[in-house]
Parts: C-alpha cells; sequence; structure tokens
C-alpha cells in the first residue's frame, strides 16, 4: 500500500504529541541565522501542512510539496480555515518543480529518511540546489542510524486511546540499514464500530559521513550540523540532527 494513503486521514490525530510550535521556532532561528527572514519557502514533503502553516503564519510565503494527494487534501482544509495564502503541489520530492526559485526549503519530521536510495537522495539535493535563490538555504532533519538501532530496533510500540488504538511494529537491518515499520490502526466511528488501517513504511538511517558525500556530488556546500533537540554539536546518542546546506553554483546579482 502506498504510504499515508489511508493513514491520511487519522495522521494528525496520533501525531499530536509532535512539538511543531517548538520545531517551528528552532527552525525560523536555524533560517534567520543565515539570513532567511522572509520570502519564498519550500516545505518539501509536507504531508498534513501543519508545519508549513506555522512557517506562513511566522510570515514566510509558503509553498508545500508532498506526493500523497490525500495527505494534501488535509493541509488544504487548513489553509482554507486559516486563510494563508499557500501553494500545494502534488509532487514527488524526488522529481519536483516548482516556477522559480526559493530563498529556502526545509524539510522536517524524517521526510528525507523515506529517500531510501542514494541515487534517488542524490537527485534531490540536486533540485533542491537548482530551485534555491544564490546561496539559499536548505534545512532538512534525520532520524540517526543510533534512534533506528537503539530505540527503533525490533521493538514493537502500541497504544490505546478513546479514539481509537494503534500498534507500530519496527523491524531494522542494520546491514542495510533499511527500518520497516507496520502500522495498524483501529478507530472509532461514530455508532461505536471501529474502522482497520494498516501500512508499512519503509526508511533509511543515513550518517553523516554519507551526507557528505553525497552533498559534494550534488554541488551543494555543506554549512552545519547539529543536535536538533539542543542545537548543539551532534552526539553518539542524538536522535535527530537537522543539516544545513547552501546553494552552489549560481551567481549572486
Amino acid at each position: 500500500m502506498e504510504a499515508y494513503a489511508g493513514f491520511a486521514a487519522v495522521y494528525d490525530l496520533f501525531m499530536d504529541d509532535v512539538p511543531y510550535e517548538k520545531w517551528c521556532r528552532r527552525i525560523v532561528e536555524l533560517l534567520n541565522e543565515y539570513g532567511v527572514n522572509d520570502g519564498l519557502v519550500l516545505d518539501l514533503g509536507c504531508g498534513t501542512g501543519t508545519l508549513t502553516e506555522l512557517l506562513a503564519g511566522d510570515g514566510f510565503d509558503m509553498i508545500g510539496v508532498d506526493a500523497s494527494e490525500e495527505m494534501l487534501e488535509l493541509a488544504v482544509e487548513k489553509k482554507e480555515k486559516s486563510g494563508h495564502n499557500i501553494l500545494y503541489l502534488l509532487q514527488d520530492m524526488r522529481e519536483f518543480e516548482l516556477y522559480g526559485t526559493v530563498r529556502a526549503v526545509v524539510s522536517i519530521c524524517d521526510s528525507i529518511n523515506y529517500i531510501t536510495e542514494e541515487r534517488d537522495l542524490l537527485q534531490v539535493f540536486r533540485l533542491v540546489n537548482n530551485y534555491l535563490d544564490p546561496g539559499g538555504i536548505f534545512l532538512f532533519d534525520l532520524n540517526t542510524v543510533y534512534k533506528y538501532e537503539t530505540l527503533l530496533a525490533e521493538n514493537t510500540i502500541a497504544e490505546n486511546r478513546e479514539e481509537g488504538s494503534f500498534i507500530w511494529e519496527n523491524y531494522y537491518d542494520p546491514k542495510e540499514r533499511l527500518n520497516e515499520y507496520d502500522l495498524t490502526l483501529f478507530i472509532r466511528q461514530e455508532g461505536g464500530s471501529y474502522r482497520k488501517y494498516e501500512e508499512t513504511h519503509f526508511q533509511r538511517a543515513y550518517d553523516l559521513k554519507q551526507i557528505l558525500r553525497l552533498v559534494e556530488e550534488a554541488g551543494m556546500e555543506f554549512v552545519k550540523a547539529c543536535d536538533a533537540e539542543t542545537g548543539q554539536k551532534v552526539k553518539e546518542d542524538t536522535e535527530r540532527i537537522h543539516i544545513i546546506l547552501r546553494e552552489r553554483g549560481k551567481e549572486i546579482k
């Protein structure tokens, strides 16, 4: 099953513990640090548009790109309620096309980990470099190898709520650095019955050495990597990192 094809309808329900506001503040701080205070920003892998909305509320002109039509339908509903002028595009991040360049690209909530082939990630980097303004910034996060090996590993996570329940069965292959998780959700419907959703998702763990090699091959400039939670130096037990790249190759006029 296509990832998020059925789960999209209940995605926000089970992601309500994600600190999007905190993440947004950190992203804005980093963008500001590298000279991006306003202007056009692309949210790559925007999902249901929660972060896109927050960044729009902070004054950025937002574009959201996602490969899931169902997720974007929910994003558009949020846009209609907020009144924000956000352009949403149904596109795969490995093949996305824009009408022009943007000041920055962000990709958060381990969207890049969903790119499971190096050649595809290289293509993403090349496309981002192409659509960034001269000297523009690409900020993305990654779940670390440590998180997949140690915290997710071969574990099963389950949660029961009044609205429904979910079971997350995780499998990690340390040799291939490929993570598989099978999601089973039971969502309470009107009348008390339950609807079952099942999906399988795949992610890849990348280390910083791999990322640096692909960044160089794509022609971009590596700027910084830091612990996404603390903003400090990446440590052995860091679970999520922020990586900042800069556009390289265009002339600044």
